[in-house]
């Protein structure tokens, strides 16, 4: 386990403060920052009622779907013809509609983990090599997020900013906002730990007051130093610990909280932390960051329609609101340009309905990309049919679970090229890409 890992995941990461300064020596403030935000949606999102398409081919999607359908006079409508159809969005994200048809954010049709190139007749004859425990929920979670099954538990964004630049690397490049790290572990790195409620308070001390007793004792405590090899690295861990939390508090300690109406769950908390915190880690001369959010619920295998709590439904909007906030508060902070939000999800869901009112795990599935880098108001990438048992359902029982046509690797090379890795290291980071001809996909803007 790595240093800050081992305290963040006992949640005491964001727990302790120093307030001198660590800005990176020769690091101009706020000069080429450029931050990715990865919005992970726990327990696979059901993508099929996201991104649905509204010209003839909504009555094969009906048909299949049935009762998790949605009417097709509800859907949002986006502007335009991509990938071959017209297209409109669930209703709770009408948010959404408005950045796409705005041009601010782009749909990726059918993603996830491939080995190789496949097709669903290939995969049907057992002809190419598929990712292992697909429809497994903690493995396709490590493998979206860049584990490679080996003792190697790193992850392709933490591989990623290893490789960067010596220039653009700095001590909190991977910043989680949960005990799910995957994605930010690198090989020789570790993962910084951000609270959605910051990083000020541990216990009694407040730790934006270092002259107080109990910050002045954390502080001592981070010092220490052990001959024994075990003390040795929990003291190092616990140094490293607050080092980043002596980060993130100066970022948050006199922010001003963003206006938007972000909402008031635990992934609107998440999301609305990144924000106030962003000008100020760019300000304090940072180059690259990945920060990792997350929000569960979203194994709806019944009830998936409604408007109860848990429904995919309710869901989507939480999603959206808070993700509309997002981008809406980083082009008032002139932040337009140098942020990219990435949705991404355990797997798809059957296209047949499951028993229960609700869907079961698949594999390929519909993400988007939100900002000022993304080359939006258009869906990337081919959409599948939604014919059970037709050309991209790799399903023996006709089911519908799509085969990708797009590599999660050939999406995460796009990003991490964008946050500055050059393109002869793109192999070392997504071992896969070899058997790609197309590395990356067209999502950013040249």
């Amino acid at each position: 386990m790595q240093r800050r890992d081992f305290l963040g995941a006992f949640g005491l990461a964001g727990a302790a403060s120093l307030l001198g300064s660590t800005s990176l020596p020769g690091a101009a403030a706020g000069s080429d920052y450029r931050a990715l935000v990865i919005v992970f949606l726990h327990g696979g999102n059901d993508g099929h009622n996201c991104l649905v398409p509204t010209d003839g081919a909504y009555t094969s999607y009906q048909n299949a779907r049935a009762n998790l359908a949605l009417l097709k006079n509800s859907l949002v409508t986006l502007k335009g013809q991509a990938a071959g159809h017209t297209f409109g969005v669930h209703p709770s994200l009408a948010p959404l509609a408005t950045l796409y048809n705005d041009g601010r954010l782009g749909w990726i049709a059918n993603v996830g983990p491939l080995m190789e190139p496949a097709t669903a007749q290939q995969v049907i004859d057992g002809a190419v090599d598929v990712p292992p425990f697909l429809l497994s929920h903690s493995d396709q979670v490590a493998i979206q997020q860049g584990w490679l099954v080996e003792d190697d538990m790193s992850g392709w964004a933490g591989r990623g900013l290893e490789l960067l630049p010596s220039v653009l690397r700095n001590p909190v490049a991977a910043v989680t906002m949960s005990t799910d790290r995957t994605l930010l572990l690198g090989r020789n790195s570790g993962v910084a730990y951000l609270d959605r409620n910051g990083s000020r308070y541990w216990g009694f001390s407040d730790l934006a007051q270092p002259g107080t007793m109990g910050t002045q004792s954390i502080n001592r405590m981070a010092r220490w130093q052990f001959a024994n090899a075990y003390e040795a690295e929990y003291a190092r861990t616990f140094g490293a610990a607050v080092d980043d939390a002596a980060r993130f508090t100066r970022a948050m300690v006199n922010a001003p909280l963003p206006a938007a109406d972000f909402g008031s769950n635990y992934f609107a908390e998440q999301l609305r932390t990144i924000a106030t915190a962003l000008p100020r880690l760019k300000e304090q001369g940072l180059r690259r960051q990945v920060f990792l959010t997350n929000y569960g619920g979203f194994d709806t295998h019944a009830n998936q329609r409604g408007n109860g709590e848990n429904t995919q439904d309710t869901l989507l909007k939480d999603v959206a609101k808070a993700v509309a906030a997002f981008d809406q508060t980083m082009r008032t902070n002139g932040m337009n340009d140098e942020v990219l939000t990435l949705m991404m999800t355990d797997f798809g869901r059957t296209v047949r309905p499951g028993s229960g009112g609700g869907s079961e795990h698949a594999w390929g599935n519909h993400w988007f990309a939100l900002g000022g880098p993304v080359q939006g108001g258009t869906v990337h990438g081919q959409f599948p049919s939604a014919v059970l048992g037709g050309p991209d359902d790799s399903d023996l029982g006709k089911n519908g679970r799509h085969v990708p046509t797009t590599s999660t690797d050939q999406v995460g090379a796009t990003v991490m090229r964008w946050l500055g890795l050059p393109d002869n290291l793109l192999h070392e980071v997504f071992p896969h890409l070899a058997n790609f001809n197309q590395k990356t996909i067209p999502l950013l803007r040249a």
